[in-house]
């Protein structure tokens, strides 16, 4: 039997970097929420995805308004965020049933293809995680940050960067398994999905990400993908 196909769009953070009045999530980015994009593109991909949308508790409000202003026709699981990102995930879990594929993916990365979310959906028939990666193209240095705040050589040899990928979402899982090993106590080293299941001992396969997938932090990085949109 088919798996049911299920994604939860992380959108709990506080964005501060984005220097923002309110979340970056809910953001026009060409006339739309950038949350509103982000959750387009699986269902451009891939209309019977099943919804779950992790937000900060005080913003849930705000969302209900943008999903009628913007008109959002889509039923959606809405869970209140964790003090982490590690303990929003674990949250929405409890929405996601056993036997499913469950994506998580970054609420404020709007840019991801429906290509490549039909290919990780269709790889995972035979993968039990699936990560998509993207080599580093700029020489490593092993730096340190003194007292003062200056950067300072470390005195370790420099990562080669032959070795050295970036790790994007969607993240993809079979949902037992995702919900099994987020039993684990959280630790600082969580710093995504795979982590997390690499940890319980889930083996992981990883696919050619793309670099158009960016995360939106900055006004800079908006400002870059509403040049990506424009391409479009």
């Amino acid at each position: 039997m088919e798996r049911k196909k299920y994604v939860i769009f992380t959108a709990a953070g506080s964005g501060t970097r984005m220097k923002a009045s309110e979340p970056k999530q809910f953001l026009l980015l060409d006339g739309l929420p950038v949350l509103h994009r982000s959750i387009f593109a699986f269902l451009d991909a891939c209309p019977d995805v099943k919804v779950v949308t992790v937000l900060p508790k005080e913003h849930i409000a705000r969302w209900e308004e943008l999903c009628l202003k913007y008109p959002l026709n889509v039923p959606q699981r809405i869970v209140p965020g964790g003090i982490t990102r590690f303990h929003s995930v674990k949250n929405a879990l409890a929405k996601v049933p056993d036997g499913a594929v469950v994506a998580v993916h970054d609420g404020v990365r709007p840019l991801v293809s429906a290509a490549l979310i039909r290919e990780m959906f269709a790889r995972m028939e035979t993968c039990r995680a699936l990560i998509p990666v993207l080599p580093v193209t700029d020489t490593l240095k092993s730096l340190d940050r003194g007292a003062d705040g200056a950067l300072k050589a470390s005195g370790l040899p420099d990562p080669d960067r032959a070795m050295v990928y970036g790790a994007q979402t969607p993240q993809m899982f079979l949902s037992e398994e995702l919900k099994a090993a987020y039993t684990l106590p959280y630790d600082t080293s969580y710093t995504d999905d795979a982590s997390v299941a690499a940890k319980y001992g889930i083996p992981l396969s990883f696919i050619e990400g793309e670099r158009k997938n960016i995360k939106l932090t900055t006004p800079e990085d908006m400002e870059l993908a509403g040049y990506f949109l424009n391409l479009r």
